[in-house]
Parts: structure tokens; C-alpha cells; sequence
């Protein structure tokens, strides 16, 4: 019996997708379950398996299509499987030493292989970054700057200007929408305030070594944020609102968005319910969204929602920044680099480990008082973490 094997559902945000590439060809046995080929959506990877058991007859949209959801990617045979196991074995037995070299071809995205074609790198010799070790086009770009910075050096004395056009992935593509439209659509101000990162340092180091070895996850930062953002949304619950025309949605409830970098780019994965989450249930869940994102296994449900976001421009180095509203949230509050310095306590001048914070917010609807005393419950939950406990 032929079957189809079709697009999956996308979500009601991502309209179509890119085809990565194939990893079967026609003629070659496959199993139920087995991933076919990789859909790159402006979200996420989705992963294509194979409907049931058989070969695959016909491939209907090539690599680098964009498709839709429920379009027919390709044909399988149920009835051939048992024929064309066999002679599928044979070329491998036949020709050995050809495989690993078509196993490191297979390796290379779509995009990596034409950008590689373009810049003379060879695929074969690079160690991919992407899920199962596949070579994305990142790779290709770090290898080819080796010797293109080489060649800047030489060729400037002579008033060369290089120049190199790489088209945007899906994901950088729709990031750039969106956070352009934020920038549009929002009346964005950002206050300011600094937190003094002593108790919460102390705390952690006291406890840090218990933690793990009860918990089975290290002890970081991210979760006392977390923890005073939904502590400060609970008072000001306009800053955890939407906007939604010329109505106010006003949510009952805390998804926290925590900005994760990817070698896809910039990803906002949700911590559902995080007012019902412990500091270990916190910790565990963004270590486990980091390593989906590094394996390029994040979902469109995990991205899907949220009613604030945090990031951390601290992890780069950053000192203080502004950031960019995630629509259709109304706030998001921006960690920085923790620094020693010189502050004024009780008349003298000590020294401290000092972090600016940032809230960006939209001013059509939260206003700056609302603002301000929102970053300032952030800073008192964080410079007295009792009060996270007693729920002050």
C-alpha cells in the first residue's frame, strides 16, 4: 500500500517551514518512526518520522521547498519493505570505505553545503555543531573567516573591501520581524535600578553543594530571579497583563519566558505556572530547555505563550543594556554583569557585587510608577531573599 508522509501540524503562529534535508533516498528501505527529513519553521526543527515501515517511492518536495502543514512530502510502499532490505545491505558491503565519507556528506544542512560550495570549505573536514553532529551553516561561516581574515590582512594594504552576503535563517528572519514590529506596535520606555547580589551569593554558596547533591541540579541564579519577578508581578499585576486591541488581558496566571541562546540563534522557552514552581523545579527546567535548544529539539509548545520574560545579557558581559519587549507580553526585565563596586552603606563606603537591572515596558498601559515599583520589589526580593519565603 503507498501511504503519504506529510507536513506535521504547525502551530497557529508558523504558517509554513523550510525543508533541511533529506535523509533518505528513493529506493531506500525505512522504518517506522525513523526521521526522514527536518522541517525549519521561524521557531523551531520539527522532526518528519516516517509514517509506517516500507520504501520510500517518491520525494514530492525537494530540499530547500517551503512547505505547509499537511502537504505531501513523499510516498512509502508498505508492501516492499522485505525486497528492499536486502539489496540495501549489498552497496554497504560492497564498498565500505565509501560510507563514512557519505556519512559526513549527509552531515552538512543544506544551507552549510551551498554556503561551503561558495567559500571552497570542506564540509568533511569540520566538526558540526548542529543536532547529531550535523554542520550548520555557523561552522562553515567560523571556518571560512580563518583564512578569509587572512586574506582581509593581505588584501587591504592593496584597498581591497571584501564583502560576504549570507541569506538569514528562518529563525533569525522572524526574530528580526518580530522584535522590529515590538519596536512599532509598543510605546517601550526602560527603567533602571542596581541590586546589591551579596545575599543571594552568600546564600548560594552556603547551600549550593546541599542543593545539588538533593536536588541533582546545580544552584543558580536564574531561579531567585525568577522567583522575584512572580513576586513583584503579584503586586502589579498590570506589568504581567496584555494587550489585546483596545482591551487589557489580565492573566491569572505566571509563564515566564527565559531568553536562551541557540546555534540557531535567540529562543524564549516558557516556565509554565512558575508561581507553583520550587527553585530545584526551576533549575531543572532551564537546564533541560538549554540542552533541547543546543540539540535543536526545542518545540513550539515550549516557545508557545508566556507573560513575561526574562534575559541575561550578563552571561556576554554585558553592564546594562535595554531590552526588547516579547509581543505579546507588556514587560521583560534584563539581568547584566555582576561587578564589584565601590557603594554607600550606613555611611560608609564598602564594596560590594553590584548588577544593573533593566525594565523594558509598554507605556500604553503600565504606567511608570507601576514600572518603577515593580523593578524596586525585584530588588528588595533579591537583596533580602527571606522575603521570597514569607511572601513579602
Amino acid at each position: 500500500m503507498i501511504i503519504d508522509v506529510k507536513v506535521p501540524m504547525l502551530s497557529e503562529s508558523v504558517s509554513e517551514g523550510t525543508l533541511l534535508e533529506w535523509k533518505k533516498k528513493v529506493g531506500e528501505a525505512v522504518a517506522r518512526d525513523e526521521i526522514l527529513i527536518d522541517i525549519e519553521t521561524d521557531k523551531v526543527v520539527l522532526e518528519v518520522p516516517s509514517p509506517q515501515a516500507g520504501v520510500l517511492v517518491e520525494i514530492v518536495a525537494q530540499d530547500g521547498e517551503t512547505v505547509v502543514a499537511d502537504q505531501v512530502l513523499a510516498r512509502i510502499d508498505t508492501a516492499a519493505t522485505a525486497a528492499a532490505e536486502a539489496p540495501a545491505a549489498a552497496p554497504a558491503e560492497a564498498a565500505p570505505a565509501a560510507a563514512p565519507a557519505a556519512a559526513q556528506n549527509n552531515a552538512a544542512m543544506p544551507a552549510a553545503a551551498k554556503l561551503a560550495a561558495e567559500t571552497g570549505v570542506d564540509v568533511n573536514a569540520l566538526q558540526g555543531s548542529g543536532r547529531d553532529g550535523r554542520v550548520l551553516k555557523e561552522d562553515v561561516q567560523n571556518a571560512a573567516a580563518k583564512p578569509a581574515a587572512a586574506a582581509a590582512a593581505v588584501a587591504l594594504p592593496a584597498g581591497a573591501r571584501p564583502e560576504e552576503r549570507v541569506p538569514m535563517s528562518r529563525l533569525r528572519a522572524r526574530v528580526a520581524e518580530r522584535l522590529l514590529a515590538s519596536q512599532q506596535e509598543n510605546a517601550i520606555l526602560t527603567t533602571f535600578n542596581e541590586v546589591n547580589m551579596k545575599p543571594i551569593m552568600d546564600l548560594r554558596a552556603k547551600y549550593k553543594d546541599k542543593f545539588e547533591k538533593e536536588h541533582g541540579v546545580k544552584l543558580g541564579f536564574m531561579s531567585f530571579f525568577v522567583k522575584a519577578a512572580v513576586a513583584a508581578l503579584k503586586k502589579y499585576p498590570v506589568v504581567n497583563a496584555s494587550v489585546d486591541g483596545k482591551d487589557i488581558v489580565y492573566h491569572g496566571y505566571f509563564d515566564i519566558g527565559i531568553a536562551i541562546g541557540s546555534p540557531r540563534g535567540l529562543v524564549v522557552p516558557i516556565l509554565r505556572d512558575a508561581d507553583q514552581m520550587s527553585i530545584a523545579d526551576i533549575e531543572q527546567a532551564i537546564v533541560d530547555y538549554a540542552k533541547k535548544a543546543k540539540d535543536g529539539k526545542i518545540a513550539i509548545e515550549d516557545l508557545t505563550g508566556g507573560t513575561f520574560s526574562i534575559t541575561n545579557g550578563g552571561t556576554f558581559g554585558s553592564m546594562m543594556s535595554t531590552p526588547i519587549i516579547n509581543p505579546p507580553q507588556s514587560a521583560i526585565l534584563g539581568m547584566h554583569a555582576t561587578k564589584e563596586r565601590a557603594v554607600v552603606e550606613n555611611g560608609q563606603v564598602v564594596v560590594r557585587p553590584m548588577m544593573y537591572l533593566a525594565l523594558s515596558y509598554d507605556h500604553r498601559i503600565i504606567d511608570g510608577r507601576e514600572a518603577v515599583l515593580t523593578l524596586v520589589a525585584i530588588k528588595d526580593a533579591l537583596e533580602d531573599p527571606a522575603r521570597l519565603l514569607l511572601d513579602l
